[in-house]
């Protein structure tokens, strides 16, 4: 399969590192989003714009079954300042595409190129370019604003270009494979004062302080052991000068688990100890606590699919020991159809960890592995609507 692609490499090379230079953060993807929907005309694809604010649809159909599947890429980049010396550098700074949406959008295009040339399927194929994959649940907006029922799909799948596995290689698993992410925001609040004389105000830093240690003691003590969950206290703010008691101190985390039940204990328990502190020390404390990603859950047999799109593609595919703890938007798609998504090794280098991570200021996507992730995608749609 990627010797038949293999015309259409130097192009899409053009074009991935023409986005990787003009990234676009969330729905602001208009240039990506007019490139996208200019390549999939020029297939002969019908083509729907400005689902989701910037997404675009591309439908393919061949033979006469009715059967239909969707093929998702996400477009947007992130607000990272880029550092490298590359020519094709994002022109913008402050914006990156440090995680490799770049080429997730020219994988799938090369694949609605291949799939449109050659009509190796039985049925519809739908191309989903989604936005605001980082943060802004770009997926959840298509899904709300009618995705699946304007362009049914039996199945839906994604793939991920994953560093940390080299690249020929790919994975997945049936049930869980990337973590639900929540959001906490804590305000303690005190009255403020003089550092001389603290008996007269309640302490908020003293009390944040409490609360950072207590917070870290969920998941290993209100948490069974045979489950998985993070929490992590990522920002602390508050105070101005090293002779004054602020009025408040704002703290900020993030909590990712696999299982509602587990999210139910971590947010009961993050109030629950809130409100201890609060008693204990005589502040006020206020608890925003946002579940903004589901965790993505693959199907069964959506999963042995990709495994086996990957092996005919040419990559050495395996089955993922255990899920990441990273989230994915993909999560809203796989709540509302069937599916998986699959980790596309990209780790370049003799050690996969001489490749940057995901979301590191210089990472860039490996093109070396654009073709394999054009034969997955084009396996699975054959594979999908085998006639």
């Amino acid at each position: 399969m990627t010797g038949e692609i293999a015309d259409l490499l130097p192009e899409l090379v053009a074009l991935r590192r023409d986005l990787h230079a003009h990234p676009e953060l969330a729905f602001k993807e208009h240039r990506t989003a007019g490139i996208v929907a200019s390549a999939l005309r020029e297939l002969g694809l019908e083509v729907h714009e400005g689902l989701g604010g910037t997404g675009v649809v591309g439908v393919l159909r061949a033979g006469t079954a009715g059967r239909s599947v969707g093929l998702r890429a996400d477009m947007d980049a992130l607000p990272i300042l880029e550092q490298g010396q590359k020519p094709y550098v994002s022109r913008f700074p402050g914006v990156h595409h440090g995680c490799g949406h770049d080429g997730h959008t020219a994988m799938l295009l090369g694949a609605a190129r291949q799939l449109a040339r050659t009509r190796r399927f039985n049925g519809t194929v739908n191309f989903i370019f989604q936005p605001a994959e980082e943060g802004r649940g770009g997926a959840r907006v298509m899904v709300q604003e009618g995705l699946f029922k304007r362009f049914p799909c039996d199945a839906v799948y994604a793939l991920h270009n994953w560093p940390e596995l080299p690249a020929g290689t790919a994975q997945t698993r049936p049930g869980a494979i990337m973590a639900a992410a929540d959001r906490f925001d804590i305000v303690v609040r005190g009255r403020g004062g003089h550092a001389a004389q603290p008996h007269r105000t309640p302490d908020a830093v003293l009390a944040a302080s409490e609360l950072v240690s207590q917070l870290h003691t969920i998941t290993s003590r209100r948490i069974p052991p045979t489950e998985n969950a993070v929490l992590s206290v990522t920002r602390i703010s508050g105070g101005q000068s090293h002779n004054v008691l602020p009025s408040a101190v704002e703290l900020t985390g993030t909590v990712r688990s696999f299982d509602a039940d587990v999210q139910d204990t971590i947010e009961a328990a993050i109030r629950q100890i809130a409100q201890g502190v609060a008693q204990a020390t005589g502040t006020a404390i206020e608890v925003e606590y946002v579940r903004y990603y589901p965790a993505t859950v693959n199907t069964p047999q959506e999963a042995a699919l990709a495994l086996r799109a990957a092996e005919a593609a040419g990559l050495k595919a395996s089955m993922a020991p255990s899920a990441a703890f990273t989230s994915e938007d993909f999560a809203f798609m796989l709540q509302a159809r069937p599916g998986a998504y699959l980790w596309l090794g990209q780790g370049a280098g003799s050690r996969r960890e001489d490749s940057p991570s995901l979301h590191h200021p210089s990472y860039d996507f490996n093109d070396e592995v654009l073709p394999l992730g054009i034969s997955w995608f084009v396996q699975v749609a054959s594979l999908a609507l085998a006639s």
